[in-house]
């Protein structure tokens, strides 16, 4: 499978018939040393500027995380009114299915009122 001309820069494609685009990559940029980034004098700074990577609204922050972990609680907390519930239902447990039901439909509307709480987050 041969790849189209113009896919790379200069016409090159695997295996090129130009041995000057066969050769070894020191030899076709000789600017670039092994030691390049760590070593070479020419890097004054490594990596982002001061301050890069730091939350700039931690409240907010700390606000969806806390949406987040409620919202992952009810889930589980529904699942496992759902296991009850059928559990339940099966053995002809109708009052017991329909509390686990409740449970659940409960905890959907705590999840909505969490969403509501504030709209401006989306």
């Amino acid at each position: 499978m041969s790849v189209p001309e113009g896919h790379f820069p200069g016409g090159y494609h695997p295996g090129s018939d130009e041995p000057r685009l066969n050769r070894p990559v020191h030899e076709r940029y000789p600017q670039i040393r092994p030691t390049s980034g760590y070593a070479d004098a020419r890097v004054t700074a490594t990596g982002p500027g001061p301050g890069a990577g730091t939350d700039p609204q931690p409240e907010r922050s700390a606000i969806l995380s806390a949406r987040v972990g409620l919202a992952i609680t009810v889930v589980i907390g529904q699942l496992w009114a759902l296991t009850v519930a059928t559990d339940a239902w099966m053995r002809g447990e109708t009052a017991t299915a329909w509390w686990s039901t409740g449970f659940s439909a409960a905890s959907f509307l705590v999840v909505l009122l969490a969403w509501r709480i504030s709209p401006n987050d989306r």
